[in-house]
């Protein structure tokens, strides 16, 4: 029997695909090469979709009119203020048009919320917990039409601001009921809630209190030079210096609302070049409290670029973000988790909040085929 042994003649042989081709064609060939490669790995409208679809399926549970976000999947309730902003993506993934349950889903939602946590949230010792659930409430009547979510959200903001506010400090709301330190994780998100209840109720109070939120935080937490938020004051001065893209993504979204472009652009720059790598955002590890931190500040960019028509300086980052939560998807159940340098492990029991950074990733970008078809 004669067996194949590769000798000097085999080795020989073996040429490139295009050798002895004219230069031209080459060059053609190779540019055609990249642009499928481009094109493979940015992601679709269907794409958005799917990554919607199955987190529901994995966490969605209906109960006739109320609904909830598990706290994983083999069971539980998320927790206060990851239900919160579970339920804010699901708001989002209506406003940017992707294939949501729409107005139905967020009242279910909405009336699960309520059902488990009651109409008035002040027995939760933080404060920061509470002004995310007056967000979602504020978004969600505006999503849903019901103005009883917009009182559930006033009256809400305004028992969290009347315990939380004091003049030590300088201003500024506590992060929690032993008023230890003053948080970028409550001011940020405080400014958001009084400027979408000045949106909704015209009042000015809760315009002054938007202005007094964001104002003690850029001038307490905010470093004007670098751009970045830092996490908190203690009530002895010292001030931690560590900087989340939660906190940077609330600041942007609170300056935008009021009008601080600049202050906005600063801290998303910052973000960009020093809470990065190769582009794609930080990763706070999963099962903690941090797993969702990415989907805040993708949210609030993405609103602050299309508001301010800033598509051309962010458009292509939040494309790559995008990119990187499909890519590490789990091909059994398209679920992506939050380490998006990583694959997405197979058999792990998620938590909802591992896997909502990639929903909101997928929500927050403008799809390939839509920019293609502009």
């Amino acid at each position: 029997m004669n067996f194949y042994r590769p000798g000097a003649k085999a080795r020989r042989r073996k040429k490139s695909f295009m050798s002895g081709k004219p230069m031209i064609f080459q060059m053609l060939v190779w540019l055609c090469l990249l642009l499928a490669a481009f094109s493979a790995s940015a992601v679709s409208s269907e794409d958005a979709r799917t990554i919607f679809r199955s987190f529901n399926s994995a966490f969605y549970v209906q109960e006739g009119t109320n609904g909830f976000f598990k706290k994983t999947q083999t069971g539980g309730v998320a927790d206060f203020w990851e239900q919160a902003e579970e339920i804010e993506c699901i708001i989002d993934a209506q406003e940017w048009d992707a294939d949501s349950a729409g107005p139905g889903r967020i009242t279910h939602l909405l009336n699960g919320f309520l059902t488990h946590n009651g109409a008035l949230w002040t027995t939760n010792i933080y404060n920061d917990d509470i002004m995310w659930a007056a967000i979602a409430f504020a978004r969600g009547g505006r999503a849903t039409g019901n103005t009883n979510y917009f009182l559930i959200a006033k009256n809400n903001f305004d028992a969290c601001y009347a315990r939380a506010w004091d003049a030590r400090l300088g201003g500024g709301l506590y992060w929690a009921t032993d008023n230890g330190s003053k948080n970028a994780c409550v001011n940020g998100p405080g400014a958001i809630a009084a400027s979408l209840l000045f949106q909704i109720y015209g009042d000015t109070n809760y315009w002054n209190r938007a202005t007094n939120l964001y104002f003690w935080e850029r001038s307490v937490l905010f470093n004007p030079r670098s751009g970045a938020v830092s996490d908190r004051i203690s009530t002895n001065g010292e001030v931690s210096e560590w900087a989340s893209t939660y906190n940077q993504g609330t600041f942007i979204g609170a300056a935008n609302f009021l009008g601080q472009t600049n202050d906005a652009l600063l801290a998303a720059d910052f973000t960009r070049a020093r809470l990065t790598r190769d582009g794609i955002l930080e990763e706070y590890g999963s099962a903690g409290n941090n797993s969702g931190f990415n989907a805040i500040f993708l949210r609030w960019l993405a609103r602050f670029m299309n508001d301010r028509h800033l598509q051309g300086r962010y458009e292509s980052w939040l494309q790559t973000n995008a990119d990187a939560a499909w890519n590490v998807r789990r091909p059994e159940d398209n679920l992506s988790w939050c380490r998006w340098r990583h694959p997405s492990p197979p058999g792990t029991n998620f938590c909802s909040w591992d896997c909502i950074a990639s929903l909101e990733a997928l929500q927050a970008a403008r799809p390939a085929d839509a920019a293609a078809a502009k």
